[in-house]
């Protein structure tokens, strides 16, 4: 017999879903991620969706400093350009911003996409749909994390190509996410970029439309 959900049960999900965050480095604290919790989060990517089934994700789960400390060396040059493309106040309040937590998370995963050597049922008129189920498996371990009271940074201020070097990946890998775990001093009730005013929040009658535009 098929599962059938409690309200009480879709109530925590919303809830899971609603104060999921972006966690910044300066929220991490030194508190080790167990091993089976990591697996947790990596066992609920393998349940997401994807596209024919071809599950095209792979994942590198990094502790070792000196790789952290190759994709912060990263991040530090592509922080500084992006920078640059800010002007004014919102180029001072970018230059505030703590936007990743590479070097304090205790545990890095990155994120790869895996293209299939032949057809994929579904993807042979939107090729992006691989990339798509990628992004899938990592809201996922967002989600899983967030269950798990463990807080979760998505970097994507870095090359990817340094990231690929670092890890030894295959040149055919893509990487899709560049994710810092750990333990936090606590989750904030709003998103950080939010409480900031660094942009609106856009409502439901913003962005649904009925049978066009």
């Amino acid at each position: 017999m098929s599962k059938e959900f409690k309200s009480s049960e879709r109530d925590v999900l919303e809830q899971i879903m609603r104060l999921r965050r972006d966690v910044r480095g300066n929220r991490f604290i030194e508190q080790a991620v167990p091993d089976d919790i990591v697996n947790q989060l990596l066992e609920a990517a393998l349940l997401a969706p994807s596209v024919g089934y071809s599950q095209p994700w792979q994942f590198v789960v990094i502790r070792d400093q000196a790789i952290k400390q190759q994709v912060f060396d990263s991040f530090t040059v592509e922080n500084n350009n992006a920078s640059e493309l800010f002007s004014g106040a919102k180029q001072q309040d970018y230059k505030q911003l703590k936007l990743e937590g590479i070097l304090e998370a205790p545990v890095n995963i990155a994120v790869f996409y895996q293209p299939s050597d032949g057809p994929v049922l579904g993807q042979t008129s939107m090729a992006e749909m691989g990339r798509f189920s990628v992004v899938c498996a990592i809201q996922n371990m967002w989600l899983m994390a967030r269950a798990l009271n463990v807080g979760v940074g998505w970097v994507s201020i870095v090359d990817p190509q340094v990231v690929k070097q670092a890890v030894n990946a295959p040149e055919s890998s893509q990487l899709i996410g560049y994710l810092c775990i750990g333990y936090v001093s606590e989750f904030l009730d709003e998103p950080e970029l939010k409480k900031m005013a660094w942009q609106q929040q856009k409502q439901q009658q913003d962005v649904v439309f009925y049978n066009g535009f």
